[in-house]
């Protein structure tokens, strides 16, 4: 009577139930057989022949735990509380009328409402269950004087402790595969977190540097001369190659594989700066760098250096790497990437570069200068 449980489900939630288990579960009732043949030997008296309906309808009703999970269906938890109990009262009804009207062998029913207990009720109301039934049959065999009933209470207990531990094994694998849908989706919210940081680095770095040199090439363009013209055109090819640039590094984004290289951004930071009419003061080297400090130092320098340009209206920015940290600083009003970090919302700006620097090991550091701002990542 346990193999039936054994190949289903009855706290998992969402997992499709076996189709074979009602015939598994249906194979154990050859138990049952007992009890049916005696109410057969009395088949010419009414009492026999309503054993034997009474026999079966037990046998449907067990059945019909199995089949109402089945096909296409699954088992969303246990049943409500008010149709587990109805199931019980039900099979536990059949099981008494089978008593009176076969006698003591008709109390092979018990493992078969032990069994429903352990499927549709609580692990301490099931225990409450199977203790009744284990005090009634031996009541009943004692007043009947039917012999031991160690063989029916075995069943009972065996049947119990099996179908308690499939049930067990089943919960603890719902609780797997949910531990697992858990994970995948963190590891969604995880990308959609990287993608929107890069996209916001590759962007908000490019277009500024995109607008200040749009912004300088119309000024040059303005100013009318063969020199401001032919200035105005380098400026324009730049802008034509930023464009290719940033387009090169969203795909790079969307594929997850983009780098940056710290010697790459000091290039461009001299390159922005200078198109937005800010002096720059940049080291000649990054020997000193640790390697595996690089590029977050990269993405110091490409942060700092963009909020200089979008915000501090400064004349001057220094970049300053060492063994243990970058710095970006200015001489400009104070605000620098903290107004860029609240105007960008979360996900962004300075958020961004604290993710990454977190990741590393390291701190970010803002400081206001007087005057000017200054942006720093200090590992460990």
């Amino acid at each position: 009577m346990t193999s039936g449980p054994s190949t289903t489900e009855t706290e998992a939630p969402g997992v499709p139930v076996s189709r074979a288990a009602p015939f598994l579960a249906g194979i154990w009732l050859f138990f049952l057989l007992e009890p049916l043949a005696e109410a057969w030997d009395d088949r010419d008296e009414p009492r026999g022949l309503l054993g034997i309906v009474t026999t079966l309808l037990f046998a449907c009703v067990y059945l019909s735990l199995w089949l109402g999970a089945r096909g296409g269906r699954e088992m969303r938890g246990r049943p409500e509380l008010s149709r587990a109990l109805a199931h019980l009262v039900v099979q536990t009804a059949l099981g008494v009328t089978m008593v009176v009207l076969i006698g003591p062998s008709g109390a092979a029913c018990s493992p078969y409402i032990a069994v429903g207990a352990i499927m549709v009720l609580p692990v301490r109301q099931a225990g409450v269950v199977v203790a009744l039934l284990v005090m009634a049959d031996v009541v009943l065999f004692r007043l009947a004087d039917a012999g031991s009933p160690t063989g029916l209470l075995f069943g009972v207990l065996a049947a119990s402790v099996a179908v308690l531990g499939v049930r067990t094994v089943v919960s603890r694998n719902h609780q797997l595969l949910a531990a697992q849908e858990e994970n995948a989706g963190l590891a969604v919210d995880n990308e959609r977190s990287r993608f929107a940081r890069d996209l916001h680095d590759i962007l908000g770095h490019s277009l500024t540097v995109i607008t200040v040199k749009a912004e300088l090439a119309g000024r040059l363009l303005d100013a009318g001369s063969p020199e401001a013209a032919e200035r105005a055109r380098a400026e324009v090819a730049d802008l034509e190659r930023l464009s290719r640039d940033a387009l090169a590094d969203v795909r790079r984004a969307v594929t997850g594989y983009r780098t940056v290289t710290l010697p790459e951004e000091l290039i461009r930071a001299r390159m922005v700066l200078e198109a937005a009419g800010i002096t720059a003061v940049l080291p000649g080297s990054v020997d000193d760098v640790p390697t595996q400090a690089r590029e977050l130092f990269a993405w110091t320098v490409r942060e700092g250096v963009t909020n200089v340009v979008r915000h501090s209206r400064a004349h001057t920015c220094e970049v300053r790497l060492s063994e243990t940290g970058a710095e970006v600083r200015d001489d400009g009003v104070g605000v620098g990437s903290a107004s860029a970090s609240a105007s960008d919302g979360p996900g962004s700006g300075l958020l961004g570069l604290r993710e990454r620097a977190a990741a590393a090991g390291a701190t970010v550091v803002t400081e206001r200068l007087s005057p000017g701002f200054a942006l720093r990542v200090v590992l460990g």
